[in-house]
């Protein structure tokens, strides 16, 4: 289910509401009762933190081969 990020028109109060896609948009603020209005969020993308996605993120400095590839040879 996706969180959506409302904004109240009265009291100016940001919150965010996990609901169904399906559901309706809210209507009243939980806090003064106002009506709210529904926010364009960006949505939650991927976050790749480190390093380690690419196979040469495990190359060997001057090395033409993956470590693992002479690991395993023994050299």
């Amino acid at each position: 289910m996706p969180t959506y990020e409302y904004l109240c028109l009265k009291c100016g109060r940001s919150f965010d509401a996990l609901q169904p896609i399906s559901a309706p948009p809210l209507k009243k603020c939980e806090t003064c009762g106002g009506k709210v209005e529904r926010q364009i969020g960006s949505g939650a993308g991927l976050i790749f933190k480190g390093s380690g996605f690419y196979i040469t993120d495990y190359k060997r400095k001057g090395s033409s081969e993956p470590s693992s590839k002479k690991d395993k040879s023994g050299k």
